[in-house]
């Protein structure tokens, strides 16, 4: 039987700093994953604060969401569309004006387990 090894993450001295809202951690989210795809690693280096969380933790709040069914496809096409865009669809626009609804949908969503966990304030 192989024996686990569990071995704390090293937390920086910096003060934990939770997002202000739902959106602001979804953005957050895509600028990393847009990093990482293109080939940065992620360290925790010395700076004034920290984020409560790893970008999977988002992304695993919203897997669990569309598996329970509290959002669905065109919500989660939502977010990534306009998380790659890194902006929120705009309502004076009228291509954008049909996905303003799941954008906001999906975020207020996402919102409850984010704040249940301390990433969002």
């Amino acid at each position: 039987m192989p024996r686990f090894r569990f071995i704390p993450k090293p937390q920086s001295a910096a003060p934990m700093k939770p997002f202000a809202s739902a959106e602001e951690a979804w953005f957050w989210f895509a600028r990393s994953a847009k990093a990482r795809r293109d080939g940065a690693r992620f360290a925790g280096g010395p700076g004034s604060w920290q984020r409560p969380c790893d970008p999977d933790d988002i992304q695993r709040a919203l897997i669990a969401l569309y598996r329970r069914g509290a959002v669905g496809a065109i919500h989660v096409a939502t977010l990534a569309r306009f998380g790659a865009a890194e902006r929120a669809p705009d309502i004076r626009c009228e291509e954008e004006f049909s996905f303003v609804a799941p954008w906001n949908e999906a975020l207020d969503r996402l919102a409850t387990p984010l704040k249940a966990k301390g990433i969002v304030a």
